[in-house]
């Protein structure tokens, strides 16, 4: 909920062909509590057609419009020279076993302000299929293994709000699943006594010490005993409990429980990859960094940078892959990342309404 990522990619949905500028234009604080209201809302049930979600949902189209309309303008760019645009909007509740996931932001609206064509509403075609729904991005991190040309098998780590790992191996394997948190309760930790935002640089999670026994309770959560693949909702892990800790051991703890639930999900991977990529927000607290390195050892562990990739913007840049497959028809999901069936396209295409 930081701000709205836009990223610039050339594809036909299979191959990478350029990968363009990236940007993030951030979110401000009124915005950031309506759609805490909204997650609230709709933990407890709240669907399009309330007031808060209607509101919230409203918010986030217009938001992506805005950050869209200065990313063009920003890099000299004209949007009809763009094909399409990936709008996943703002995951506000996502419960799979319950067969329910929502996202918010009109896909429709943001076509016809725009003027281009939109792919959006990704998730739902696989979770009404039985999937998990989650995570989406491993098929486009299967593309960026093949243009790295590196040995296989690779991972991928994406830490955002949930921390969630992609396997590339030999002969097309593609293994994904959610671990556990990723940077959500450092953020709304230090959100909930400092009024930051985030741990920038990991500065708090560096000068504190892991409560290791708090970890390892956590740690006997159901989620961990379950097979892949699997998926979470941001707040899954809300109630893990760091009363009696001071901010630095608590954001600390709270780290440790991020990298040890990786290395839970990484011993359901079929053999420890070499090479570790890590994306997403979570790369540049370099406490968690520190620990990550410690549990997944033997394996090099190094942020996407470190490849020439732009870690800030690879979900951005996915989100547009998978517009092109919705635009193609080819599959978004798999057995071996959500659950699904059998290779499954999904997602919504809204062209322009023209008399708008």
């Amino acid at each position: 909920m930081d701000g709205v990522d836009v990223a610039l990619l050339e594809s036909d949905g299979e191959t990478l062909g350029d990968i363009g500028p990236a940007a993030t234009y951030p979110l401000d604080d009124a915005h950031r509590a309506l759609l805490r209201r909204a997650m609230a809302a709709a933990k407890d049930g709240a669907v399009r057609g309330e007031a808060v979600i209607d509101e919230a949902e409203a918010a986030v189209t217009k938001a992506h419009e805005f950050a869209l309309r200065r990313f063009v303008s920003d890099h000299a760019l004209r949007l009809e020279d763009i094909a399409c645009v990936g709008f996943h909007g703002q995951t506000v509740f996502h419960a799979p076993e319950r067969g329910i996931t929502l996202q918010l932001g009109d896909g429709q609206a943001l076509a016809d302000s725009l003027g281009v064509p939109v792919a959006w509403d990704f998730r739902t075609a696989d979770v009404i299929a039985g999937g998990e729904g989650a995570p989406l991005v491993p098929v486009y991190h299967r593309a960026l293994a093949q243009r790295l040309g590196r040995r296989l098998p690779i991972a991928f780590v994406n830490i955002g709000g949930v921390a969630n790992v992609t396997y590339v191996g030999e002969g097309d394997t593609l293994i994904a699943l959610d671990t556990g948190p990723g940077n959500a309760l450092i953020d709304d930790l230090v959100t909930s006594r400092r009024g930051l935002a985030f741990d920038a640089d990991g500065e708090i999670t560096m000068r504190g010490h892991p409560d290791v026994s708090r970890v390892e309770r956590w740690l006997e959560h159901p989620f961990f005993a379950r097979p892949v693949p699997k998926s979470l909702d941001r707040d899954a892990f809300a109630a893990a409990d760091v009363t009696g800790l001071d901010d630095d051991d608590a954001a600390a703890t709270l780290a440790a429980f991020t990298a040890s639930a990786l290395n839970r999900g990484f011993q359901l991977l079929p053999q420890v990859p070499d090479l570790v990529v890590v994306c997403g927000g979570g790369r540049l607290n370099r406490g968690l960094m520190k620990l990550l390195a410690t549990e997944l050892a033997p394996a090099e562990v190094v942020a996407a940078e470190h490849l020439g990739l732009d870690g800030d913007a690879i979900e951005a840049e996915a989100f547009a892959y998978l517009a092109l497959r919705v635009a193609e028809g080819l599959p978004l999901t798999f057995p071996g990342t959500t659950g699904a069936p059998r290779p499954l396209p999904g997602g919504r295409w809204s062209r322009p309404n023209r008399n708008n």
